[in-house]
């Protein structure tokens, strides 16, 4: 299993990044970001905690990534929070999506994939086919999420994408320790949102070639 989308107690998650990882090996998990929730208030901090954190590389068999999930900034302001989180050594930035769930300003979805320092739009709700196009040009991984509440836009995301061409990674967008999930579950998550298991199989090859680009850059 590979999530690239998890939160500790640097947000609003309920772990410390060592007991998330070990309970995260547990489930049977090979890389995990820890990309907890941020604006320009925190993001700094954030990143400078969780870049400690993969001192456990060195006891446990898990590839550690530091990042951040920009949340509910002004969309004409994430391009600028992504490129200076990239600067200061984020390893991976997720933008949190125009989730039906939540009052996100409209027009975030366009500005994450817009921004060449995004790398996940997480749980993107009713993205349009074509904000889906410009995602396939820009390489931007749009996100399937496991979450209850943002996972209700599931099926629009896969139906897009699969027909589009852009590519799909499937995360938990973990907050508490049984939000994470086994690879199994992952499969259904992503077969129950309408996709075959070939495109299913594609998702988890997406989130190895993501993991791979961040293992390069370190």
């Amino acid at each position: 299993m590979i999530d690239l989308h998890t939160h500790t107690l640097f947000s609003d998650g309920e772990l410390i990044p060592a007991e998330h990882i070990r309970r995260a090996i547990m489930h049977g998990y090979r890389a995990i970001a820890m990309t907890d929730h941020a604006d320009f208030t925190n993001f700094e901090y954030i990143i400078s905690s969780l870049q400690k954190a993969k001192v456990i590389e060195e006891e446990w068999e898990i590839d550690i990534f530091a990042g951040i999930e920009i949340t509910h900034v002004p969309p004409g302001q994430i391009n600028k929070l992504a490129k200076r989180a990239k600067e200061i050594g984020a390893d991976i930035v997720v933008v949190h999506g125009e989730t039906p769930v939540e009052p996100v300003a409209a027009g975030t979805n366009r500005a994450a994939i817009e921004s060449e320092f995004v790398d996940i739009l997480a749980h993107p709700g009713f993205i349009t086919a074509e904000e889906t196009e410009l995602a396939k040009m820009t390489n931007t991984y749009l996100e399937i999420t496991a979450r209850g509440g943002h996972n209700r836009t599931n099926g629009h995301v896969a139906k897009l994408a699969s027909g589009i061409g852009a590519k799909l990674v499937c995360n938990t967008d973990t907050h508490h320790p049984k939000d994470m999930i086994t690879k199994e579950t992952a499969y259904d998550v992503l077969t129950g949102a309408g996709l075959s298991k070939e495109q299913a199989d594609q998702a988890f090859k997406n989130s190895e070639e993501l993991v791979e680009k961040m293992k390069q850059k370190r």
